[in-house]
C-alpha cells in the first residue's frame, strides 16, 4: 500500500526526501508542521512520509532509518527536500529522474535551506528566484548562475517551486504552503502549537552579520576609510579626493569591484552600522541618524526598512541587549 495514501482519505499527500548529510531540524519541521494540520473534525490534513534512495541515511550527529523510498514521490502532492550539510555530494541519478519527472507532473516541490543545492542541481531552479542560507547563497549563485538568488529573504514561492532560507525560515515556509492550502484557521493554529507567530516580520537580511558583505577589493583602503567617518558627509566628489581619482572613475572601478555604486555602498554600510549600535547601545533612533549620517530619522527609517526588511524599532526588539 502507497503509505501517502494510507492515512485519511482526500489528505493533501507529503514527501520529505532525505539525501546524504540531512539537517535533521529542516527533516523534522517538515515532518511534524504538517503533521500538526487538522480540519475542525480533527482529521489529519496531510498524509506525510519520509523517503530516500537509501535505507540509512547519515547526519553526521547519528543515523535515520528510512521506511520509503523514491516511489513515494510518484504519487506526492508535495515534496519537500530538507537542508544538507554543506558541501553536498552530487544527486543521485535516480533523485534528480525522480524530481524531475515529479516537477513535469506538476507537483508542488519546496527546499529548505540548503536543500535549494538539491532542486537546483535538478534543474528546476533554473531561471527562477530562490533563496536558501544566508551562509550559502553565495556558493548557489556561484555553482547554479542561472538561479537568480536572493540571500535576504525568508522564502520565495514561485508557484510550483517554493524555496526557503536556513533553520527556522523552513517553519515559515510551511506554515505558508499550509496557509494556501488550508486557510488562515488551520496555519494558525499550527503556529499556535508551534508556539511561532504565523508570519514574521521582515526577512533573512535582518539576520545577516554586516561583516558578511565586506570585500577583498583594491577599494579596500577607500572603503575602511569611509566606514571610519560614516557620521560626515560621503559625496562621490568626497570619495574621489580620497582615492585621488575622478568621480567617474570611482564610480565605475567601484560598481565593478563591489557590484553597486559608491552611494549604493555607503547607504547599506550606514544602515549596518546603525544595526550594531540597536544591538548594543542605548542611543535613541534620533541619536543613531547621527552617528550613521543618514539626515533625518524618515530617511533612516526609510532606508534601514528597505535593507533590513523591519523597521528599527522592530530590530531593536528582536536583537538590542536587555
Amino acid at each position: 500500500m502507497n503509505p501517502l495514501r494510507s492515512s485519511v482519505s482526500r489528505a493533501h499527500r507529503v514527501a520529505c526526501l532525505v539525501l546524504p548529510g540531512v539537517v535533521s531540524f529542516d527533516l523534522a519541521t517538515a515532518c511534524d508542521t504538517f503533521r500538526y494540520a487538522t480540519h475542525p473534525s480533527g482529521a489529519p490534513c496531510y498524509g506525510v512520509a519520509v523517503c530516500a534512495d537509501l535505507q540509512e541515511v547519515d547526519t553526521g550527529v547519528f543515523s535515520i532509518r528510512i521506511r520509503h523510498d523514491l516511489a513515494v514521490l510518484e504519487t506526492a502532492d508535495t515534496i519537500i527536500v530538507p537542508g544538507v550539510q554543506l558541501p553536498q555530494p552530487p544527486l543521485s541519478p535516480a533523485v534528480a529522474a525522480a524530481l524531475r519527472k515529479a516537477a513535469r507532473r506538476g507537483a508542488r516541490i519546496a527546499s529548505i535551506c540548503t536543500g535549494a543545492f538539491a532542486l537546483a542541481e535538478a534543474g528546476l531552479l533554473d531561471g527562477l528566484r530562490a533563496t536558501t542560507h544566508w551562509r550559502a547563497a553565495a556558493e548557489l549563485a556561484r555553482q547554479f548562475p542561472a538561479v537568480q538568488v536572493d540571500p535576504d529573504v525568508l522564502f520565495v514561492d514561485n508557484g510550483q517551486i517554493l524555496t526557503s532560507a536556513g533553520a527556522a525560515a523552513g517553519l515559515d515556509l510551511c506554515l505558508h504552503m499550509i496557509r494556501a492550502d488550508q486557510g488562515a484557521a488551520v496555519a494558525a493554529q499550527v503556529a499556535r502549537l508551534s508556539v511561532v507567530p504565523l508570519q514574521r516580520d521582515g526577512g533573512q537580511a535582518q539576520f545577516i552579520p554586516p561583516s558578511v558583505r565586506t570585500t577583498d577589493s583594491s577599494l579596500q583602503p577607500l572603503m575602511t576609510w569611509a566606514l571610519a567617518h560614516l557620521n560626515q558627509p560621503l559625496s562621490l566628489a568626497v570619495l574621489a579626493d580620497r582615492a585621488g581619482s575622478s568621480p567617474r572613475t570611482l564610480h565605475r572601478r567601484f560598481t565593478a569591484e563591489v557590484g553597486e555604486s559608491p552611494a549604493q555602498w555607503i547607504i547599506r554600510m550606514r544602515v549596518h552600522r546603525a544595526q550594531e549600535l540597536l544591538e548594543r547601545s542605548t542611543l535613541s533612533v534620533e541619536q543613531i541618524v547621527g552617528e550613521v549620517g543618514l539626515g533625518s530619522a524618515a530617511n533612516f527609517r526609510l532606508h534601514f526598512q528597505r535593507i533590513a526588511g523591519v523597521n528599527p524599532r522592530q530590530y531593536r526588539a528582536h536583537f538590542g541587549g536587555r
